[in-house]
């Protein structure tokens, strides 16, 4: 099934003058996995320890600072900055992978902080030091982020926190001033299979955005629309066996090539309308550690004969006439939800504060051994931050203590909701639209 083209050529869209670029921090080009990821991680504590060291300064202003974590001192209250790291038996081994012949092993819904073996680390270049205490027990923590600790040491060498402070938001660039509604569609987890490409909802939801289908007043706000992100699990290619190695079925390819096609000759409609981004997600062909590179072109060729259309990374920023938009297709939340039971819109805000999109790469989330910076952490705050391939739409706004404001937005997988997301590029006001109600 396909859009009538008639009717497309047919739609009286507004004219929008937009430009629209994404930025280049997570392009990594040739990989090399020779490095080690200790690097990784003096990047990152380079990066964030000043910041967090301000923040700490200014809400303990009459404690001493301990420079690093082998300094500190029993005899005295202080502070320290460093990295956290959560020991866990209910984390996942490599070895236990190995040994079950599985590489990537799904633990969706395992709670590492569950265990009762869970331990709580501060560690930076001189050493580590076990943190204890209830405000430790009680905060949404995970492996990786940068955090300053206050407390003092005990008898038995561990250090008893009373309080813990982050890098908070990154600066922000000025929002742009729009005079009139513009939206941005957000659309996650088509989920096209070999056995489904083109589903009855996502043939509504092309005719819908195409302006085809709808009402008047619905018609009228999509030809308001623009941006169409596609954040990730738009081609649902099924895991190799295993054991595959030796399995001529997991080399035979032919069955992925057909479906990329048939979703190339979907998503070509809605290319030919208005602009369409596509970043990557958990089950797209495309490399597992993150970031994500783009997507081939070579699987969209009709798509790419439209000047609209363009594959990016995941994780992935967009600027749109001075709107700045963070997106991922969600990995960085699912793994943060392991760590902590709060809503994943809470996560989200919460990586905002810390500073950082993936703390908890590469201890638990595969990703590139950066070895000269870490592209991850945020070194502005997006006016936007949205995340893909949520179980339900959630939209809050979160402030920084410098006035920063960013809207989160928790995009639901349309192969279960049906639903995709209205971004109001003037007020960034949120709503769902679903196709089959």
């Amino acid at each position: 099934m396909s859009v009538d083209s008639n009717s497309v050529t047919q739609l009286a869209r507004a004219t929008i003058g937009t430009s629209s670029s994404e930025q280049t921090e997570f392009r990594t080009g040739r990989r090399t996995y020779t490095h080690q990821f200790d690097e990784l991680y003096a990047q990152r504590l380079n990066a964030l320890k000043p910041a967090v060291e301000q923040v700490a300064a200014q809400r303990w202003s009459k404690v001493k600072p301990t420079a690093s974590v082998l300094n500190v001192d029993g005899s005295h209250a202080t502070y320290v900055v460093g990295t956290l790291f959560i020991d866990s038996g209910n984390k996942p081994s490599t070895l236990h992978q190995v040994e079950n012949e599985r590489w990537i092993t799904d633990v969706h819904g395992t709670q590492y902080r569950e265990a009762e073996d869970v331990i709580v680390y501060l560690e930076d270049e001189s050493g580590r030091i076990r943190l204890v205490g209830d405000r430790i027990s009680n905060m949404i923590l995970a492996s990786g982020i940068v955090a300053g600790v206050l407390g003092v040491e005990t008898d038995n060498g561990d250090f008893e926190v009373a309080d813990v402070c982050f890098a908070g938001m990154a600066p922000q660039k000025m929002r742009p001033v729009f005079e009139e509604d513009r939206f941005i569609v957000l659309v996650s987890g088509l989920g096209a299979t070999p056995e489904q490409p083109v589903t009855l909802a996502m043939q509504l939801l092309a005719e819908t955005l195409c302006g085809t289908l709808g009402a008047s007043e619905l018609q009228a706000k999509m030809a308001r629309v623009a941006q169409v992100v596609l954040v990730g699990d738009t081609i649902h290619v099924p895991p190799a066996p295993l054991g595959h190695a030796d399995d001529a079925r997991a080399n035979d390819r032919a069955a992925v090539a057909r479906l990329a096609a048939q979703v190339d000759d979907y998503l070509a409609d809605i290319a030919a309308c208005m602009p369409l981004v596509i970043m990557p997600g958990a089950k797209d062909p495309a490399d597992t550690s993150l970031p994500q590179q783009p997507l081939p072109l070579g699987l969209f060729r009709r798509c790419a004969q439209y000047s609209g259309f363009s594959t990016v990374t995941n994780p992935t920023t967009i600027q749109l006439d001075g709107l700045q938009l963070l997106g991922s297709s969600g990995q960085n939340i699912d793994d943060l939800s392991r760590y902590s039971k709060e809503p994943a819109a809470k996560l989200a805000v919460a990586s905002l504060r810390w500073r950082h999109l993936a703390p908890t790469a590469p201890d638990t989330l595969w990703c590139y051994p950066f070895t000269t910076h870490d592209p991850f952490v945020l070194t502005s705050s997006p006016h936007v931050y949205f995340i893909g391939s949520q179980s339900k739409h959630e939209s809050v706004w979160t402030q920084g203590e410098d006035g920063q404001e960013t809207r989160v937005v928790m995009v639901p997988r349309f192969s279960d909701t049906s639903q995709v997301v209205l971004l109001n590029m003037r007020t960034l006001e949120c709503s769902t639209l679903d196709i089959l109600s």
